[in-house]
């Protein structure tokens, strides 16, 4: 019995290849059968019954992969008495049955922990835990069969098909095989065992300190690397990495309305969700945007193809900025003393994840003063609340105004000048967190050279509008002359070399790093993004190992969730990747993803991926 159909959880997804099982993503993934011996005082049929039973289970399954009608309906009794029961009530007979197979086959259909086992002379049970994508829907559950020895061979006489509860954990799996690099920047256990139950990490280690345990399906990654799953600590869901969403930097709401733009964005942010997944971005922290974000952080919870998502909602800005709604706001404009006390309160009363505060540099001494009183009010408001102050300070004074008001977390590099001793030593002594995001400015450069370096980007993991968009960068109009031209990417050059120099400073003194990329941001992607940001921290002087655990458990810090999140260790959420080459030889293998783990569900790398066929 193919799984029955829910209502679809109106997640974006391509159309995606039929999985054989887990068989075709590598040899040895779960989809093999164990047929379990029954309890002693049971009756005791052959054991061939078994062994013939499985086999013909296997058929039964591999027919729904090939959509072959025929051998899929010569599996079941044909007979008045065949029963097909689901979470609707129990139905029977054949005909009504073979009317309706095959009209409609899902997209994909991964099947494991098949189990059968022998109840009579004749009769087997089995099952096997589902999970099926199917015209946008997403179902996960339980089928059963009891199978009948015939004339013609083994049937099914009862076929079942139930939906597993949106709560419930995946079933329990073991990693086997991969060489695990854990995100503590602990040296890698080669052979090693993870083993994902509820949810979460409930071992892993070495064979030895992490057997496997019977009931655990058995993935086998021999050959693999298993990776926490990726932390983006900056990103900006009411952005849509184009100019549309930022037309503070290149106006085009003649032709895209700013109001339609954040509409979609709202109410359809599924295509960003598979885009992190795809690049193996298991958690995301949205460090500022629309009041939506607070609700788009609570449906990802519900969304088993989504990221965990920490939202600060609106920002509270030193600046009045125009970019908003009528009907809201995503900056907070601190105009005083009282304005940034109800902006802080707004926030903390809303159930926000951190205050922001975008604060931007003045030239007029007085102006800057209260500014300065404006953010030590917001800092005082969110520590008395408990909740973290991240602060968007892009220049060296301000930067130091920012750690002294309480930040944990800033956001940018250091831009203006080389990070001094002073700075170091407020850093190192308050814990702040420094997120250099590196690689935000050359998306901006490449919308103004009207370029798109599409070779950086894994296009497989953006989603069809975005990269039409995206690709559209190079036929706009305005792009510079030779002379702008190279005025551009000399600035750029400079600025890439003193983020880097700040970088490795920061770095050296013991100030804790996280890996944020500002997606959002024009041609700074969701979800591809990280790539080009965790590559450039390396070509910065950061070891591979360094940027590894800065975009996982440095990230996870950053985000507030270092207690449940990036890194593989026991009672962790099970977020992990599981890459075909070793990061440690280039940080580049970090887009080699074969699979992905979220919250101890496994998708494959096909299943996430997007469709870009004319």
């Amino acid at each position: 019995m193919i799984p029955a159909r829910r209502p679809p959880l109106q997640i974006a997804a391509a159309a995606l290849a039929l999985l054989l099982t887990w068989s075709l993503v590598g040899a040895g993934l779960p989809g093999s059968a164990q047929a379990q011996e029954p309890p002693a005082d049971t009756l005791h049929p052959a054991p061939l019954d078994s062994v013939e039973a499985l086999a013909a289970f296997h058929a039964n399954i591999a027919a729904i992969h090939a959509r072959d009608r025929a051998a899929y309906l010569s599996a079941y009794l044909q007979s008045p008495r065949l029963v097909r029961s689901g979470p609707e009530g129990a139905l029977t007979g054949y005909e009504d049955f073979a009317r309706d197979a095959g009209i409609a086959w899902p997209d994909t259909l991964v099947a494991s922990h098949i189990r059968v086992a022998p109840v009579a002379d004749g009769v087997v049970h089995a099952s096997y835990h589902y999970r099926v994508v199917q015209d946008g829907g997403w179902t996960r559950g339980v089928s059963e069969r009891i199978l009948l020895r015939t004339e013609e061979g083994w049937k099914a006489g009862v076929t079942t098909a139930f939906p597993s509860p949106p709560d419930q954990p995946p079933p329990p799996f073991a990693l086997v095989g991969g060489t695990l690099i854990d995100g503590t920047g602990r040296d890698p256990v080669s052979n090693a065992v993870v083993v994902l139950r509820d949810g979460e990490v409930a071992c892993a280690g070495d064979r030895n300190r992490c057997p496997v345990p019977e009931d655990a399906e058995p993935v086998d990654v021999s050959g693999h690397w298993i990776i926490p799953g990726l932390v983006d600590a900056h990103v900006h869901f009411s952005q849509t990495g184009w100019a549309d969403g930022r037309p503070d930097a290149l106006d085009l709401r003649a032709e895209h309305p700013y109001p339609q733009t954040i509409s979609r964005l709202r109410d359809a942010p599924e295509p960003f969700f598979q885009a992190y997944l795809c690049t193996g971005v298991t958690s995301v922290f949205d460090v500022g945007g629309f009041p939506w974000t607070w609700e788009l952080r609570d449906r990802a919870r519900t969304n088993p193809m989504a990221p965990r998502i920490q939202a600060a909602g609106p920002l509270l800005s030193t600046r009045d900025h125009w970019l908003n709604l009528p009907g809201e706001r995503q900056f907070l404009h601190m105009s005083d003393r009282d304005a940034a006390r109800q902006g802080a309160d707004y926030l903390l009363t809303s159930g926000t994840d951190a205050v922001k505060v975008w604060y931007l540099r003045v030239a007029d001494e007085a102006e800057a003063e209260r500014q300065r009183e404006y953010l030590n009010v917001a800092g005082q408001w969110a520590r008395d609340a408990g909740v973290p102050l991240i602060v968007h300070a892009t220049w060296l004074e301000g930067a130091k105004e920012a750690i002294r008001a309480g930040a944990s977390l800033l956001v940018h590099s250091v831009e203006d000048q080389v990070v001094d001793d002073d700075f170091l030593r407020l850093a190192r002594r308050s814990g702040v967190v420094y997120t250099p995001t590196l690689t935000v400015y050359e998306g901006y450069d490449e919308l103004r050279l009207r370029e798109f370096d599409e070779d950086r980007t894994r296009v497989e993991c953006v989603d069809p509008r975005t990269l039409e968009l995206a690709r559209s960068t190079r036929e706009l109009s305005g792009a510079p002359d030779g002379e702008g031209r190279e005025g551009l990417q000399r600035r750029a050059a400079d600025r890439a070399q003193l983020l880097a120099e700040n970088l490795r400073r920061v770095h050296d003194a013991g100030i804790p790093v996280a890996v944020g990329t500002d997606a959002g941001n024009p041609l700074t992607l969701h979800g591809p993004a990280i790539y080009r940001e965790m590559e450039a921290m390396q070509a910065a002087g950061l070891e591979p190992m360094e940027v590894l655990v800065a975009a996982t458990r440095g990230a996870a810090r950053a985000m507030g969730v270092a207690e449940i999140a990036g890194t593989v260790e026991p009672a962790k959420t099970a977020d992990l990747v599981i890459l075909d080459r070793d990061p440690l030889d280039a940080l580049a293998n970090v887009r080699a993803v074969r699979m992905v783990i979220r919250a101890g569900e496994i998708f494959t790398r096909d299943e996430l991926t997007f469709s870009h066929e004319p």
